[in-house]
């Protein structure tokens, strides 16, 4: 699903809210069955960790681990990311290089290398395979391809469909760029649903 509006209309707050980082003031928030509002702190930080991948428009990478010890860092938060990962991989490791495989990262001196050194595109598809280790349910992208030119864009949003697709997540992407729309099947404008992104689109 492609979410679309302009910065400043709330893309980055309901993000937040889908994936339990706040909590609503006032009414229901159903997320894959579950009812968030209801949650209290500890419990959305656990349903967050076991059933939500999130890819950064900044990619939050730890500086000091090393490419694979990004992208199974899930797994050291989540047993049921884990035991999921662990499914069709012999490790943790053997599931960290399938996925920087498929996401064109593949070169064994790339991952030897710090992640600060990397390109902003490798940095990217970095964050991508540790938002889809353990294959969570809910995938969400929040202005991801924010640094790339437009055909880099369009091919990393291709890998990623590729890879929510084999994993069976499905991806929330937050963008406000328009001309990413017609590489998805559905299309949320938040100035149709959010009257506050609705005013900031007329003014």
């Amino acid at each position: 699903m492609f979410l679309h509006g302009p910065s400043g209309s709330g893309k980055t707050t309901l993000l937040s809210l889908i994936g339990g980082v706040l909590r609503a003031d006032a009414g229901t928030l159903r997320v894959l069955g579950h009812d968030l509002s209801a949650l209290s702190g500890p419990r959305r930080d656990r349903f967050r960790a076991d059933h939500i991948g999130f890819i950064f428009q900044m990619f939050n990478l730890i500086p000091y681990l090393s490419v694979v010890e990004n992208v199974i860092l899930p797994c050291r938060f989540s047993r049921q990311r884990r035991a999921r990962a662990l499914r069709g991989s012999q490790s943790l490791e053997t599931e960290a290089l399938r996925l920087l495989g498929h996401l064109d990262m593949a070169d064994p001196a790339l991952l030897r290398r710090p992640v600060t050194s990397l390109s902003v595109g490798q940095q990217q598809r970095v964050a991508a395979a540790r938002a889809l280790i353990g294959a969570p349910e809910l995938l969400i992208a929040d202005e991801p391809t924010s640094s790339l030119d437009a055909g880099r864009r369009e091919a990393f949003i291709r890998l990623l469909f590729d890879e929510c697709r084999q994993a069976g997540s499905t991806l929330v992407f937050v963008s406000h760029d328009a001309a990413l729309e017609p590489l998805f099947d559905r299309t949320v404008r938040l100035s149709s649903v959010n009257r506050a992104a609705a005013m900031q689109a007329e003014v």
